[in-house]
């Protein structure tokens, strides 16, 4: 099983400057988990210190919000797109 994930510009100094890599994780926590084998350091950027997914962080599995879903316990299946996006804020 291969899902693909979108990583903003902020992140992929730690994903080695690529904008799209794949994972085999079955939830979108294994999926993090995951991406913190390859890509170290990238977790504590996604969650806080208790490992639940950062507030300002959105995650979308092909285009529809985790919150809406089961959070970080979704279940992911070959072929879905994860996108990670950080909120963005400003005055």
């Amino acid at each position: 099983m291969v899902v693909k994930i979108r990583i903003p510009t902020p992140l992929q100094k730690l994903t080695d400057g690529k904008s799209e890599v794949e994972s085999s994780g079955k939830t979108v926590i294994q999926l993090i988990d995951e991406l913190e084998k390859k890509y170290s350091g990238i977790k504590e950027r996604l969650c806080d210190e208790k490992g639940n997914i950062r507030r300002f962080i959105n995650i979308f599995v092909n285009e529809k919000d985790i919150r809406f879903l089961k959070g970080q316990k979704t279940k992911l299946k070959n072929g879905d797109e994860i996108s990670i996006i950080p909120a963005i804020a400003g005055g």
